[in-house]
Parts: C-alpha cells; structure tokens; sequence
C-alpha cells in the first residue's frame, strides 16, 4: 500500500495530496510502479495532467526568487513536468521544494541540463572523444560528469547526442562522434551506461537523453533545420545505429530533431516516434522536444500553434520544450476531437514514470545534498582524469622533420584570440563549465615554463608584418589581429603555434566566427619548425616560405 501526506498548502486554502512509494526501488518492480501511478493519475486533473507534458526554461531564478517568479505560479498551479538549464543546488532544491509542497498533489519536477562534455570539470568536446576510440575513458567521462551535476542538484542530461554527420558544412558536428555508425553506436552506449549507471537508483545517476532524433545530421547541404530526403536503406545501415544502439542500452529519454522526413518534421512524424521507435525499437521511456520544436513547426506550414501541438502529441512525442503548445492548446483540442485523452494520458503516464525510475517520488530531494555540491564538483580528481583523457584525444597529422615534441628553446608564438580567452577554452556547449577556475592558454603556456616572457602586438596601420626578436629565449607571444585582418608576424620563429580564431583585436571574450565579413581561421593548431612566414589573413591558408 502506498503512503499518503497530506499537506497544507501555502497558496490556497485547501488540502494537496502527495503520493510516497513505499520505497524507492526505483527500476525494481514495474507493477508496483505502474499501481502507484495509476492511483496518482487517477486524483489529476486534465489540467494537471497536459501540465506535467511542459518543459519551460527557467530563466533567472536564483535562491531567494523561486516564490516570486512567474514560473513559480506555473509550478503551484500543476502546469510545470520539469525545468532545464537551472544551475545550483541550493535553488533547484528551493523550487523542488515549491512543487512539492506547494502544489495540489506534490508532484516533484524533473531538473534537466545540457551536460553535454562534463559538468564544471569540462573533457574535449564529443568529436575529440572519438577520436580516441577508448570506451572506457568515453564512459568514465560521462560517469564523472554525472557525479558533478547530480551533486549540483541536476537529474536528467541532454545526452548523448549520436547524430551521424558525413557533410563537413554542418555546424553542430562538434558534438556528435563523425560520420561512422559503429563508433557512434558505441560510444552511445558508453555515455548511457556512464550516466545512468546501474539503474539510476543512486544519487550519482542522472537520466540521459539521446538526440536528435532523427537524421539531424543529414539536413540537405549541411544546413540546420533543413528537410533530409533518403532512402530507408540510407537511414537504418547509416544513420539509425547509434540511436538504437541507446534504446538497447535503456536510455530514458530521447529528444526530437528540428529537420523534416520525407516532409514531415521529426516532431509529427509518426512513422519516427511510434512505428520506429516505439514498435520497433521497443523504446519505452519518453519523447521531449528539442528547444520550441513545436512553435517551429509553424514555418514548415504544418499549421497553427494548435495544429502542430496535437499532431506532435498524436506523433508520439510526449513532453513540450518550452513553446507552450501543449499546455496552451490540447485542452482545446480535446474538447474539438484533435486528440484524445488517451493520447494525454499516456504522455503523462510515460514523464511519470520517468520520475519514478529517478527516484523522485521516494526523495523529491534525493539530487539536493549540498554537502555533495561542495565535496565532488570539479575536484582535483576530476580534472586529472580530464586531463589525461584529454591525452588520448589528440590526432597528429603530420611531425615535420621531427618538430614534436617541443624543446625547450626557441621562440613559441600563440596567434588569435582564443589565445587568451577563458570563455572559449572548455570548447562547444558547455554549459555548466566556470570561466574564473582555470587559466588561458596563454596564461598556462607562461606557468608551464621556467623562462618565458610576454609581448603582445598588434599590427599597425598599412603593416602586414612585424618583426619580433629572435633571442634564443623561451619567449611566448600573443599575436593580436587588427581590424582589418592583418596580423602581427614573427620574423623567425623555431616554432609558430597557430591557435584557431577570429579576426578582431583579440581581446573579446567570445569571438565571433566573422568579422567585417571575413572568416575565422580554421580550426586546430598548426605548427611550423621553420621559416618567415610573411603575411597571414584570417581568409587565406597559412603557407610558409
């Protein structure tokens, strides 16, 4: 039998029931969760119910503001499922606290984040780590960032991200493993078993989320968003693998991509969500959006906000990422016969679940411990093992007349922005990563040398050369970029350690990919043992003489 409290509530006058298992078994017995689910859904309202289907963003909610805040009123109300990109313990512990002691039936929320490359101790970014081929380390990787961001009080991730890409135009390829399905299948379920662990009873496992489902990769032309047209061969021998490799490893949750199949967004697209996924597949946690997926569908003229909203339902998809369709339409289209309360109650059946293969039900503040947030995030342990996983990550080229690895003498000369920029060091989609707790490269390279020296120049007007001295010491240079492209050169490096960036002054903190319509270098570090290199512009190749 099932424990119930009951629970004066703060904004009304009246009782709220909360639902307790009776233990937190969490994965252990399905019929048991499946009873106490049942009882609770059958004390929801059809509001309720639409309102655990709504994932909005928080947006500054800090401790002290939870109360007051409009996403508050959402919470006591019943019409919040779970909020993302909330970071801090202490403040998702006070708004867990709002939904369960605060609204009618006490439901916990689910806390989601893009925990995408570690949490505050930050690994290479998704495409570096497959360039390892090291599963252990991939599955380490995510087990620690896991242990970082429960501590912090986050329960669910947004990864792994396993889209297959093969056209280097697409901008999003950083965070997936490239173009093999092989690979990209195993380190999906490395990642999984890294963050999910067992079976997410323990505190330091967190649900994961594989995306983008499907094909977002393989938009037409390498642009996002865009229309994928490929034949069913194509999408299961390429693209499919890695996301059924995660449903075969029990992922919890999956999210949908933006780009159309065979004209119908992968939102609506039944034949995705239910015939693959579902039916197929044998998937059976939940299906979220990606960010306002539903509002966007409007663009690719599926219809109004109410159409799309019940078509993604119907599709399969199960839970809303902030456009509000669900919750704004699906009463509405109830009542107009767009969808049933079947549909309804079975996306509401499947985040419930969610919740209480998390352990939520049992502990609503089993990721709340603060202790935890001050003892296992960004540890020195931590950062070792991200550094030398780091290690096993870089890919040589080419070692020209045997340049690698650097002596100790000559003249290094660190040129363009991401030099000496503390917000672009952790790399692509880093969320949670803190700027103030490390150093540049620029500031590491000087601690890392007995001998070094700073100089920073800039390249002067009509100048598309400056020399700098050769005097044998370890010197490291900051070569800055003026306005207009031009760069400060060295006369004669040993060894010219190119940094990718922008053109700019060099100085801003995130530099962008263009300025005054030119492009970045390209990514990566380039080194050359010899020669002057006389001019270098951020649209031309790098040629020495």
């Amino acid at each position: 039998m099932k424990k119930y409290t009951l629970l004066a509530a703060l904004a009304f006058s009246a009782l709220t029931v909360t639902a307790t298992p009776k233990e937190n078994t969490s994965q252990g017995n399905p019929q048991e969760m499946d009873k106490f689910i049942t009882e609770l859904m059958g004390k929801m309202t059809l509001h309720e119910k639409i309102g655990q289907l709504n994932l909005p963003v928080t947006g500054n909610i800090v401790t002290g503001q939870a109360k007051s805040s409009d996403v508050a009123g959402k919470i006591r109300n019943g019409e919040v499922g779970g909020l993302f990109n909330l970071k801090g313990v202490k403040n998702i512990r006070e708004v867990q606290k709002l939904a369960v002691e605060n609204s009618r039936l006490g439901i916990p929320l689910l806390f989601g984040m893009d925990v995408i490359h570690g949490y505050e101790t930050v690994f290479p970014i998704p495409l570096a780590l497959s360039c390892s081929w090291d599963m252990e380390a991939i599955e380490k990787s995510a087990r620690i960032a896991a242990i970082e961001s429960s501590a912090d009080g986050i329960c669910w991730t947004f990864s792994p991200m396993v889209d297959i890409c093969r056209d280097a135009r697409w901008g999003r390829v950083s965070e997936g493993n490239g173009e093999d399905p092989f690979l990209g299948s195993a380190i999906a379920q490395a990642m999984i078993r890294g963050y999910q662990g067992k079976d997410m009873s323990a505190n330091n496992e967190i649900m994961a989320c594989v995306k983008h489902f499907a094909l977002y990769g393989a938009g037409e032309a390498g642009r996002d968003y865009n229309t994928v047209d490929m034949s069913r061969n194509r999408m299961f021998n390429e693209y499919f693998p890695p996301y059924k490799a995660a449903v075969e490893a029990g992922v919890g949750s999956a999210m949908t991509s933006f780009n159309e199949i065979d004209g119908v967004p992968a939102t609506a697209n039944h034949w995705l969500l239910t015939d693959v996924l579902r039916n197929q597949w044998g998937f059976d946690g939940f299906v979220v959006t990606d960010y306002t997926a539903i509002s966007e569908m409007i663009d690719h003229g599926i219809g109004d906000l109410q159409e799309v909203s019940a078509r993604a339902l119907t599709a399969g998809t199960d839970m809303d990422m902030v456009a509000d369709g669900f919750i704004g339409t699906l009463e509405k289209s109830l009542k107009e016969g767009k969808v049933t309360e079947a549909d309804i109650d079975k996306a509401c059946r499947r985040i419930l679940e969610a919740k209480y293969k998390l352990g939520l039900f049992a502990n609503p503040y089993k990721y709340c411990d603060v202790k935890r947030a001050e003892k296992e995030v960004f540890t020195p342990e931590h950062r070792s093992i991200a550094r030398q996983i780091a290690t096993e990550t870089f890919v040589l080229l080419k070692n020209q007349d045997n340049l690698l690895p650097l002596q100790r003498k000559g003249n290094i000369a660190l040129i363009g922005p991401l030099a000496n920029t503390r917000a672009n060091m952790p790399g692509t989609w880093s969320v949670a990563a803190t700027a103030d707790k490390y150093s540049t490269l620029l500031e590491g390279s000087g601690k890392s040398r007995a001998k070094s020296t700073y100089k920073s120049f800039s390249s002067r007007d009509g100048q598309d050369t400056v020399n700098l001295p050769g005097n044998g010491l370890t010197d490291i240079y900051f070569i800055e970029f003026d306005e207009e492209g031009r760069m400060s050169q060295p006369n004669a490096p040993t060894r010219l350690v190119v940094v990718s960036g922008s053109a700019g002054d060099g100085k801003e903190e995130r530099p962008s990919p263009m300025t005054d319509g030119k492009p970045g270098l390209a990514g990566g570090i380039v080194i050359y043992p010899k020669g002057n290199i006389s001019r270098l512009r951020t649209d031309e190749q790098v040629i020495p003489q």
